[in-house]
Protein backbone atom coordinates (compact mmCIF):
# COMPACT_ATOMS: atom_id res chain seq x y z
CA UNK A 1 0.00 0.00 0.00
CA UNK A 2 1.21 3.45 -0.88
CA UNK A 3 1.32 5.84 2.08
CA UNK A 4 2.02 9.33 0.89
CA UNK A 5 2.26 12.09 3.45
CA UNK A 6 1.76 15.59 2.12
CA UNK A 7 2.83 18.82 3.82
CA UNK A 8 3.51 19.85 6.45
CA UNK A 9 6.69 17.84 6.76
CA UNK A 10 7.71 19.65 9.95
CA UNK A 11 8.98 17.02 12.37
CA UNK A 12 9.21 18.94 15.66
CA UNK A 13 5.56 19.21 16.70
CA UNK A 14 6.53 20.63 20.11
CA UNK A 15 7.58 23.97 18.63
CA UNK A 16 5.23 26.50 17.08
CA UNK A 17 6.33 28.46 14.02
CA UNK A 18 7.68 31.44 16.02
CA UNK A 19 9.69 29.20 18.35
CA UNK A 20 11.01 27.30 15.36
CA UNK A 21 12.11 30.54 13.66
CA UNK A 22 13.85 31.65 16.89
CA UNK A 23 15.69 28.32 17.07
CA UNK A 24 16.78 28.65 13.43
CA UNK A 25 17.95 32.24 14.04
CA UNK A 26 20.07 31.03 16.97
CA UNK A 27 21.67 28.36 14.79
CA UNK A 28 22.36 30.96 12.07
CA UNK A 29 23.83 33.38 14.65
CA UNK A 30 26.21 30.70 15.93
CA UNK A 31 27.23 29.90 12.34
CA UNK A 32 27.88 33.57 11.51
CA UNK A 33 29.94 33.99 14.70
CA UNK A 34 31.97 30.85 13.94
CA UNK A 35 32.69 32.15 10.42
CA UNK A 36 33.29 35.69 11.74
CA UNK A 37 30.57 37.12 9.50
CA UNK A 38 28.34 40.09 10.25
CA UNK A 39 24.89 39.51 11.76
CA UNK A 40 22.82 41.89 9.65
CA UNK A 41 19.13 42.69 9.82
CA UNK A 42 18.85 41.80 6.11
CA UNK A 43 20.21 38.29 6.64
CA UNK A 44 17.75 37.62 9.46
CA UNK A 45 14.87 39.11 7.47
CA UNK A 46 15.65 36.72 4.60
CA UNK A 47 15.90 33.75 6.99
CA UNK A 48 12.58 34.61 8.64
CA UNK A 49 10.78 34.95 5.31
CA UNK A 50 12.08 31.57 4.15
CA UNK A 51 10.87 29.89 7.34
CA UNK A 52 7.42 31.50 7.02
CA UNK A 53 7.01 29.91 3.57
CA UNK A 54 5.77 26.42 2.78
CA UNK A 55 6.98 26.26 -0.80
CA UNK A 56 10.01 25.89 -3.00
CA UNK A 57 11.21 29.20 -4.38
CA UNK A 58 13.82 30.67 -6.69
CA UNK A 59 16.28 33.29 -5.44
CA UNK A 60 14.93 35.85 -7.90
CA UNK A 61 11.36 35.33 -6.66
CA UNK A 62 12.54 35.95 -3.09
CA UNK A 63 14.35 39.12 -4.18
CA UNK A 64 11.20 40.32 -6.00
CA UNK A 65 9.11 39.62 -2.88
CA UNK A 66 11.32 41.93 -0.82
CA UNK A 67 11.41 44.54 -3.57
CA UNK A 68 7.59 44.56 -3.80
CA UNK A 69 7.34 44.91 0.01
CA UNK A 70 9.75 47.90 -0.20
CA UNK A 71 12.46 46.17 1.83
CA UNK A 72 15.87 47.58 1.04
CA UNK A 73 17.59 44.23 0.40
CA UNK A 74 19.84 43.94 -2.64
CA UNK A 75 19.81 41.04 -5.08
CA UNK A 76 23.40 40.21 -4.07
CA UNK A 77 22.40 40.04 -0.39
CA UNK A 78 19.58 37.61 -1.20
CA UNK A 79 21.85 35.33 -3.26
CA UNK A 80 24.75 35.52 -0.78
CA UNK A 81 22.50 34.88 2.22
CA UNK A 82 20.94 31.88 0.48
CA UNK A 83 24.41 30.42 -0.04
CA UNK A 84 25.24 30.98 3.65
CA UNK A 85 21.98 29.30 4.68
CA UNK A 86 22.72 26.35 2.39
CA UNK A 87 26.24 26.01 3.81
CA UNK A 88 24.92 25.85 7.39
CA UNK A 89 22.16 23.36 6.43
CA UNK A 90 19.22 25.66 7.19
CA UNK A 91 18.16 25.75 3.54
CA UNK A 92 18.34 23.07 0.87
CA UNK A 93 19.17 23.93 -2.72
CA UNK A 94 17.62 21.82 -5.49
CA UNK A 95 18.43 21.72 -9.17
CA UNK A 96 15.33 20.22 -10.78
CA UNK A 97 16.36 19.35 -14.32
CA UNK A 98 17.64 22.32 -16.33
CA UNK A 99 15.54 24.83 -14.37
CA UNK A 100 16.91 27.55 -12.14
CA UNK A 101 17.90 26.42 -8.65
CA UNK A 102 15.06 26.24 -6.17
CA UNK A 103 15.36 26.46 -2.41
CA UNK A 104 13.38 25.28 0.61
CA UNK A 105 13.80 25.43 4.37
CA UNK A 106 15.33 22.28 5.78
CA UNK A 107 15.97 22.50 9.52
CA UNK A 108 13.52 20.35 11.50
CA UNK A 109 11.80 19.02 8.38
CA UNK A 110 11.49 15.36 7.52
CA UNK A 111 13.34 13.80 4.63
CA UNK A 112 11.05 13.92 1.63
CA UNK A 113 11.15 13.46 -2.09
CA UNK A 114 9.82 15.38 -5.09
CA UNK A 115 7.72 14.90 -8.21
CA UNK A 116 8.24 17.68 -10.74
CA UNK A 117 5.97 18.50 -13.68
CA UNK A 118 8.05 18.86 -16.85
CA UNK A 119 5.50 21.29 -18.33
CA UNK A 120 4.55 23.79 -15.60
CA UNK A 121 7.48 23.00 -13.22
CA UNK A 122 5.12 22.39 -10.27
CA UNK A 123 6.90 20.59 -7.42
CA UNK A 124 4.99 18.16 -5.18
CA UNK A 125 6.62 16.81 -2.04
CA UNK A 126 5.89 13.34 -0.72
CA UNK A 127 7.12 10.95 1.91
CA UNK A 128 6.79 7.20 1.40
CA UNK A 129 8.11 4.91 4.17
CA UNK A 130 9.10 2.28 1.60
CA UNK A 131 11.92 4.56 0.45
CA UNK A 132 13.42 4.37 3.96
CA UNK A 133 13.14 0.58 3.74
CA UNK A 134 14.99 0.59 0.40
CA UNK A 135 17.73 2.83 1.87
CA UNK A 136 18.18 0.48 4.82
CA UNK A 137 18.16 -2.66 2.64
CA UNK A 138 20.62 -1.23 0.07
CA UNK A 139 22.90 0.09 2.80
CA UNK A 140 22.98 -3.33 4.45
CA UNK A 141 23.37 -5.18 1.15
CA UNK A 142 26.22 -2.98 -0.13
CA UNK A 143 27.79 -2.26 3.26
CA UNK A 144 27.05 1.49 3.19
CA UNK A 145 25.93 3.76 5.99
CA UNK A 146 23.37 5.83 4.08
CA UNK A 147 23.53 9.42 5.36
CA UNK A 148 20.98 11.00 3.05
CA UNK A 149 19.38 10.68 -0.37
CA UNK A 150 17.74 12.70 -3.08
CA UNK A 151 14.87 11.40 -5.19
CA UNK A 152 13.29 13.53 -7.89
CA UNK A 153 10.71 12.08 -10.24
CA UNK A 154 9.60 13.89 -13.37
CA UNK A 155 6.26 13.65 -15.13
CA UNK A 156 3.22 15.57 -16.28
CA UNK A 157 0.76 16.77 -13.63
CA UNK A 158 -3.00 16.33 -13.99
CA UNK A 159 -3.62 19.93 -15.09
CA UNK A 160 -0.96 19.76 -17.78
CA UNK A 161 -2.26 16.37 -18.96
CA UNK A 162 -5.68 17.98 -19.47
CA UNK A 163 -4.09 20.91 -21.33
CA UNK A 164 -2.18 18.49 -23.57
CA UNK A 165 -5.35 16.49 -24.26
CA UNK A 166 -7.29 19.68 -25.07
CA UNK A 167 -4.54 20.85 -27.43
CA UNK A 168 -4.39 17.45 -29.14
CA UNK A 169 -8.17 17.41 -29.48
CA UNK A 170 -8.14 20.93 -30.94
CA UNK A 171 -5.45 19.96 -33.46
CA UNK A 172 -7.45 16.89 -34.42
CA UNK A 173 -10.56 19.05 -35.01
CA UNK A 174 -8.57 21.52 -37.10
CA UNK A 175 -7.15 18.64 -39.11
CA UNK A 176 -10.64 17.28 -39.80
CA UNK A 177 -11.89 20.74 -40.86
CA UNK A 178 -9.14 21.08 -43.45
CA UNK A 179 -10.05 17.81 -45.16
Amino acid sequence: HLHIIYLPLFSNVNLNREEHIEEVKNIFSAYLERKQLRKTTERYTILEEIYKRDDHFEAEALFNFFKKKKFNISRATVYNTLELLVSCDLVKKHQFGKNLAQYEKSYGYKQHDHIICVDCKKVVEFCDPRIQNIKTMMGDLLNFKITHHSLNMYGICGNCQKKREAEASKKQEEKLLTI
